[in-house]
C-alpha cells in the first residue's frame, strides 16, 4: 500500500457513509459538508514557532502583576485596550490587534518528550505507532502551491510524518540564510555532467527497485525526486537571504531566530503550506528572568516584524502564525530563581489565517496555576488549525497496518477564534 501524501485508503465506515449519502441523493457539496468541509477555508499557510523546553506563560502572555507568582518581568499595554503582555515583547505588543491569546490551555503531560509529542500531534505517544505532526497533516491534506516542499522545518527537526509517509516529511533547513550544499552539484561538477549522473542513478534505481516491494526504496526515491525538483526550481531563491536588504534583516534581528522568521515569510509567499521555526532554551529551572529577557530580545523583533509585514502585504489574512511550547512553568519561583515544569495551564499566541484578532480566550486563576475560565484542550488547538485550513479533523486515514486513525485525537474547534 502507498503511504504517500493524499494516498490513503477509505475506511469501511467512511465507505458506508458515502454510500448511504448517495442513496439519499446527496450531491458532492453535501458530502463534503458531512466530512467537515462545509466552510470556505481562509487560511492557506501556517507558521509555527515551536519554543522547546516549556516557555513560562506568566513571563510572556499571561502576566500576574502584584501576585507572589508574578516574577520580575512587568506587564505592558498593547495596541488593544485591556490586554497586557510581558515587557519582553514590546514590538509584538504593537501588533496585538492582529493576535489572539489563549490563556487557558489545560495540559496533561509534564514530561518534555510526552508533552512535546502531545502538543505537536494531538496524541499521546504509544509503543507501536508514530503519529504525524501538524505540518505533515497539512502537507497530506492540502494540494501543493508551487515547487517548494509543502512542509519546511527551520533550525531544528520537526515531528515525523509517521504513517502519512515520506512525502509528508519536513524539509530541514539547519541554518536560515546559509546555502544548502545538498541542493547543488558538488564543486567542479558542471550542470551537464551532474544531470548525466542523475540520469544514470535513475536507471540504476529503476532496475534495482523494480523487483522489490520494500517501501524504504520508494521513500528514498521520493526524497531524491523532491531534491532534484527543488534544485532546479526558480523558487529556490526564497532561501537566499543574502539578497535581502540589510535593514530588513536588522529589523527582524540578525540571529537564527530573526532570519528564520524572515525566511518563513518568504517561504509562505512562495507557496509553502507549513513552516516550523524551532528555538530551545526555555527549560528555565534556574535564572528564569534573565533568560526570558534574553529570549524576548531575540524573539520580539522577529515575531513582531513578521506579523507587521504579513499584515501590510495582505498575507496575514491567509497565514496563521502560532507560538507554542510543550507546557508552561510553575507559578512558584524556586530557590534557584527559576520555574519548573507546569502543564496544568499555559498559553498560546496566534494571529492571522482567518482568526479574529485583538482578543483573549480563557483565563488562568490569579496566580497562573489552573484554568479559571474556558479551559482549552490540546486537541482543540489542532482541531482549530485544521478548521482554519479547511481540513476535517475527524477524518480517518489508514496506517500501513490497516488501522484507521483520525487526523486529530477528538478535538473540537475553538469557536471564539472564528467568531
Amino acid at each position: 500500500m502507498s503511504t504517500g501524501c493524499r494516498d490513503y485508503h477509505m475506511t469501511r465506515r467512511a465507505l458506508m457513509a458515502a454510500g448511504g449519502a448517495s442513496l439519499l441523493g446527496m450531491n458532492v457539496h453535501q458530502l463534503l459538508a458531512m466530512s467537515g468541509k462545509s466552510h470556505a477555508a481562509k487560511c492557506e499557510h501556517v507558521i509555527l514557532f515551536w519554543n522547546g523546553g516549556g516557555m513560562s506563560h506568566i513571563d510572556t502572555w499571561d502576566p500576574k502583576p502584584g501576585r507572589p507568582t508574578g516574577g520580575e518581568l512587568a506587564p505592558i499595554k498593547t495596541s488593544v485596550s485591556g490586554i497586557e503582555i510581558s515587557e519582553a515583547f514590546p514590538k509584538v505588543a504593537s501588533q496585538m490587534k492582529h493576535a489572539t491569546l489563549i490563556r487557558s490551555i489545560a495540559g496533561t503531560q509534564g514530561d518534555h518528550g510526552r508533552a512535546s509529542y502531545n502538543l505537536q500531534t494531538s496524541y499521546l505517544p504509544g509503543p507501536n505507532l508514530v503519529h504525524p505532526g501538524m505540518g505533515s497533516v497539512a502537507a497530506h491534506e492540502l494540494p501543493p502551491l508551487g515547487d517548494l516542499p509543502a512542509y519546511i522545518s527551520i533550525s531544528g527537526m520537526a515531528p515525523r510524518a509517521g504513517y502519512l509517509g515520506q512525502k509528508c516529511e519536513a524539509y530541514f533547513v539547519p541554518s536560515p540564510g546559509d546555502k544548502d550544499p545538498y541542493l547543488a552539484f558538488p564543486e567542479g561538477i558542471v550542470n551537464e555532467r551532474g544531470n548525466k549522473r542523475l540520469e544514470t542513478l535513475a536507471k540504476f534505481n529503476a532496475r534495482f527497485n523494480g523487483s522489490s516491494t520494500d517501501e524504504r526504496l520508494s521513500s528514498a526515491q521520493t526524497s531524491i525526486d523532491d531534491a532534484v525538483r527543488l534544485m532546479r526550481s526558480p523558487a529556490l531563491e526564497a532561501f537566499e537571504l543574502g539578497k535581502v536588504p540589510k535593514e530588513t534583516i536588522d529589523r527582524y534581528g540578525n540571529t537564527p531566530f530573526g532570519r528564520g522568521a524572515l525566511l518563513a515569510k518568504r517561504l509562505v509567499e512562495k507557496g509553502v503550506r507549513f513552516v516550523q521555526i524551532n528555538r530551545g532554551g526555555f527549560d528555565t529551572h534556574s535564572n528564569n528572568f534573565p533568560a526570558m529577557r534574553d529570549h524576548g530580545e531575540v524573539m520580539d523583533p522577529g515575531l513582531g516584524s513578521l506579523i507587521e509585514d504579513l499584515a501590510a502585504s495582505g498575507m496575514l489574512e491567509k497565514t496563521m502564525v502560532i507560538m507554542l511550547s510543550e507546557f508552561g512553568r510553575t507559578p512558584r519561583i524556586n530557590k534557584d530563581a527559576g520555574r519548573d515544569h507546569w502543564a496544568n495551564v499555559f498559553s498560546c499566541f496566534m494571529a492571522g489565517g482567518g482568526i479574529r484578532g485583538g482578543q483573549v480566550i480563557g483565563s488562568s486563576d490569579e496566580d497562573g496555576a489552573e484554568p479559571k475560565d474556558r479551559p482549552v484542550k490540546v486537541q482543540d488547538l489542532h482541531a482549530s488549525i485544521c478548521h482554519a485550513l479547511g481540513i476535517d479533523p475527524d477524518k480517518e486515514v489508514m496506517t500501513p497496518l490497516e488501522r484507521p486513525m483520525r487526523l486529530v485525537d477528538q478535538g473540537k474547534k475553538i469557536d471564539e477564534l472564528f467568531a
